[in-house]
């Protein structure tokens, strides 16, 4: 065979890059001849975790539209179309460059320009769409794509119906083996073994509304001596809420940042998170009740979609972010109290799950490689 070359694009977010690298191991596993490169956003993470995993990346200075309208936003949207325009001409010389046999889009700022380039100059793509709800870039992209790659029913009204497999988002390998690790979870947390468990996950930045919540929920806490909260604040909110009387109960273990997810979702009995495409990948393999609070702070408003596809089936319990101060911890207790409820959640769920999903991708990026010499030629 060969030498393949695959160039992958998309982050800005753990959502966007972890799955981008599942995919690259994932093809590296079928073909160990093919040779990779990343394009990003820079001075987003994806310039940080790429290189980590052993992965070249170039960056792009490319930023979207900011939606909340202020002076200084006002002035760097002036920037945008110029960004946009010359991380076009930028995609086109890397594509030129590394002639790549295909070229793989997981979202983000940079993924568009990239993908567009590709289009342009006649090199298959392979979109993978994480979410419920389509972006306007994607549904664009899509009409010329190779393939789509979706993890949801009823994206044909995004996407033409012959071009989109379903595949489901990959998620980070650890994720996939989580049996026999709950001592380990237990003791790397500083947790009670004995008593149950409510994980709060507001990513590597916290979720302000998870925050105060917990903040201001102190007593409900407090007449629940058997629970006991694992609170991921995030490193932005750390000082701001370590010295919280809430975070100082005994039954509170609050830290910045998650750095062994499998061990957190082994010793949660319930799990509270924002509804991101990459979470909901990721609950739906480790099956347990979820309650999903959706941040109102994305684009189309899409978390909200992801979590409602959920409820529809059974799979998780939704509260909106304007009624977490009142209701997540409610629910959250509810379902430890329930163990019926908490049961039928976390079958509902893990029926959902795709644990081969980056294979799947892998297998369709390969097939649609550009192999001819005289079609590279037209790149």
């Amino acid at each position: 065979m060969q030498p393949i070359k695959i160039l992958i694009t998309g982050g800005g977010t753990g959502g966007h890059v972890f799955p981008a690298i599942a995919i690259a191991d994932a093809i590296r596993s079928i073909r160990p001849d093919a040779e990779f490169l990343f394009v990003g956003a820079e001075g987003k993470m994806e310039m940080e975790r790429v290189p980590k995993a052993g992965y070249a990346i170039e960056g792009l200075k490319i930023a979207g539209f900011q939606r909340q309208m202020t002076v200084s936003n006002a002035l760097k949207n002036l920037t945008v179309p110029y960004k946009v325009l010359s991380s076009l001409l930028k995609a086109r010389r890397i594509i030129r460059r590394f002639r790549p046999n295909v070229v793989v889009g997981t979202g983000g700022y940079a993924s568009g320009p990239v993908m567009r380039a590709a289009q342009q100059m006649g090199v298959p793509t392979v979109i993978q769409e994480q979410n419920s709800y389509a972006g306007v870039t994607n549904k664009i992209l899509g009409k010329r794509a190779a393939a789509v790659c979706v993890a949801y029913d009823n994206m044909e009204k995004f996407f033409p119906v012959g071009k989109m497999v379903f595949t489901g988002n990959p998620v980070r390998s650890d994720i996939l083996k989580l049996d026999g690790k709950r001592p380990e979870a237990m003791v790397h947390y500083g947790l009670d073994p004995a008593k149950k468990t409510i994980a709060v996950i507001g990513g590597s930045l916290g979720a302000r509304t998870f925050n105060e919540t917990l903040r201001d929920n102190k007593a409900l806490l407090i007449a629940h001596p058997g629970v006991q909260v694992l609170w991921q604040c995030g490193k932005f909110y750390e000082m701001e809420f370590a010295e919280s009387e809430t975070a100082n109960l005994p039954q509170v273990y609050m830290t910045a940042f998650i750095d062994r997810m499998d061990l957190l979702y082994t010793a949660a009995d319930v799990i509270i998170s924002r509804a991101g495409a990459l979470s909901i990948s990721e609950l739906c393999l480790v099956g347990k009740p979820v309650v999903l609070v959706p941040s109102p702070n994305v684009a189309e408003d899409h978390q909200t979609k992801n979590a409602i596809s959920l409820v529809e089936q059974g799979a998780a319990r939704l509260v909106r972010d304007a009624d977490a101060s009142e209701k997540m911890l409610d629910e959250a207790l509810l379902i430890l109290n329930n163990d019926a409820l908490g049961f039928s959640l976390g079958e509902s769920i893990r029926q959902l799950g795709r644990p081969n999903a980056a294979g799947a991708i892998a297998n369709e990026v390969i097939k649609h490689l550009k192999t001819s010499d005289k079609k590279k030629r037209g790149a």
